[in-house]
């Protein structure tokens, strides 16, 4: 056992001046044994906002078992969690980046406030991932992350369907393709239960992620969250991170350099949301790691895309986990030298020591051999230009064309650009623009998956391109370029361009280009004039505030 001397608790229950404390403890039902353990923090993020952790509650008393187990004392807290799919498509989209934010600073307060000595977080929806392991590689207490869990797929005429195949369907009512019945029972159909959105989405990539990069157990990124399972995976998070305890095994002794590399890996061989680049870098920066746009490119070019998923394939996060979950995409790429097997994870054994020896069966097309892949490199790319000089981010899954050009049509946000939409005012050609949606002009860089999923729904996902310095849903497809940097609201280049500007976008030479001279973008530069703040107090006028580019992270501070 861990002596009291090493204990952070000691600092807050230890000795007779702490006897005030301890009996704020005792008032909670401990007793002395209880105090004298290890005290380990359970953040969960649940909440009834959400199917991704209307769950976690339950998960969380698991969690407290095991920590009971491995001879620790829990004491859960919750903090928030937004529904990326429900506040999709309004003005509620703007606060689901910055609850990320919200989410590390909370769960980083409560640690520090009550000097817990280390840390379970429990998370489902697509900010509480990456907001928790900001959390635990800021405090760098040992740690453990344990994701909430996958939704099952619905069942809608003979076939799995998501809640991207909803959004979806609201483009092909539009078109005329679908009627409202049919949209109904899609609706009705598409989300059966708890847990995160089925696809590889932005919460199942991020679960891989953390998988991959050490901080979660083996497994437990595909276990779907109704799976009896998945209570297993919980109670050995809780005597894990006891394990960790004893052995001095903190985050930022696993989130190296290597660890983000492995993580960047396996995102885009699973073919993961474009999201990633956003989180990763967050995270990277907390843990103290040098990590860039040019390392998501460099181990793009090298990784093949080797997980059929949605949004850009076939399978969902429940078919993963039948063949193998994580851990068999990971041998796949250790076995062709594409991961570093040397990084520590929370198991206290290595990359290569988790995989040693593990042996999976043939006849299944979900994940591919590295030499029959998908595609020859990975599904995320990163694009720069007069446009972009900083870098933006494309997802390439399903994506046949490999240029696009043609005349843009702006829109200063996304309202303007759904209506556009909706009144099928889009045309095969087109490039459309959104502009002042980015970390500081929406603020809160809001997703588009309302607005890319209706253009796919309408059959245009590749008749036309969209770019923007917002951002898309893990479940948005097609010709589609988010996260350009410098934003519209700092001045970037695409607050400069106008109605029928021709834009060249080139995936193989990684560029993206406007079509005008220097000299007369040098002059629209100096006539441009920066919007006036869209808030003027409260938490989204804060962040605007603080908030840095989407090319570092969007993190605040």
């Amino acid at each position: 056992m861990v002596t009291a001397k090493r204990l952070r608790s000691e600092a807050m229950k230890g000795g007779p001046a702490r006897a005030p404390n301890r009996s704020y403890l005792r008032a909670m039902g401990l007793s002395d044994e209880d105090i004298q353990k290890p005290f380990v923090a359970v953040a969960s993020t649940w909440n009834e906002a959400t199917p991704c952790n209307v769950h976690l509650d339950r998960l969380a008393d698991r969690v407290k078992e095991g920590v009971a187990s491995g001879g620790g004392t829990s004491r859960e807290f919750g903090t928030i969690a937004v529904s990326d799919g429900i506040a999709m498509g309004h003005e509620g989209m703007k606060a689901s980046l910055v609850s990320r934010e919200i989410i590390a600073d909370s769960i980083e307060l409560m640690v520090m406030a009550h000097a817990y000595d280390a840390l379970v977080t429990v998370a489902g929806c697509d900010k509480s991932l990456p907001g928790s392991l900001m959390a635990a590689a800021r405090l760098n207490v040992p740690s453990v992350f344990l994701y909430g869990g996958t939704i099952m797929p619905g069942r809608y005429q003979g076939r799995d369907v998501t809640v991207q195949d909803v959004f979806e369907g609201v483009g092909a009512y539009e078109a005329g393709r679908m009627t409202e019945e049919e949209l109904y029972e899609l609706e009705c159909a598409a989300c059966p239960g708890e847990g995160s959105c089925a696809g590889m989405y932005t919460a199942n990539t991020m679960a891989c992620a953390s998988e991959a990069m050490g901080m979660a157990l083996p497994y437990s990124a595909s276990i779907p969250a109704a799976d009896p399972r998945r209570d297993d995976i919980c109670r050995r998070s809780g005597e894990t991170v006891l394990s960790l305890l004893e052995a001095d095994i903190k985050p930022r002794d696993i989130l190296t350099k290597e660890a983000f590399e492995n993580a960047i890996a396996i995102a885009v061989a699973i073919g993961g949301s474009t999201n990633a680049a956003l989180h990763l870098l967050a995270i990277a920066r907390e843990a103290g790691v040098p990590l860039s746009l040019d390392d998501f490119d460099r181990i793009g070019r090298r990784t093949p895309h080797i997980v059929d998923t949605r949004p850009g394939g076939r399978y969902v996060m429940v078919d993963l986990d039948r063949v193998g979950g994580v851990p068999r995409v990971m041998k796949e790429l250790l076995d062709a030298g594409l991961l570093n097997g040397g990084a520590m994870t929370v198991t206290g054994g290595t990359v290569a020591e988790n995989l040693s020896g593990l042996q999976f069966g043939d006849g299944q097309d979900v994940v591919l051999p590295v030499d029959k892949p998908l595609e020859p490199t990975g599904t995320l790319v990163v694009l720069r230009g007069n446009l972009a000089p900083e870098g933006c981010v494309m997802k390439t899954s399903g994506v046949k064309k490999q240029q696009f050009s043609g005349p843009a049509l702006i829109f200063d946000g996304e309202e303007a650009t759904f209506e556009a939409v909706r009144e099928r005012r889009i045309k095969a050609g087109d490039v459309i623009v959104i502009r002042y949606e980015g970390p500081k002009g929406g603020p809160g860089m809001r997703e588009m998956l309302a607005v890319t999923a209706a253009i796919a729904g309408q059959g245009l996902d590749e008749d036309v391109a969209l770019i923007t310095d917002g951002r898309f849903s893990g479940a948005t497809r097609g010709f589609m370029i988010g996260h350009v940097a410098p934003e519209a609201a700092v001045g970037g280049p695409i607050a400069l361009i106008r109605h029928g500007d021709v834009i060249s976008l080139d995936i193989p030479n990684r560029r993206i280009d406007v079509q005008v001279p220097e000299e007369e973008l040098k002059r629209r530069r100096e006539a441009w004039q920066p919007p006036a703040p869209k808030y003027t107090s409260g938490a989204l006028a804060k962040y605007a505030k603080l908030v840095s580019s989407a090319s570092e992270g969007a993190v605040c501070g």
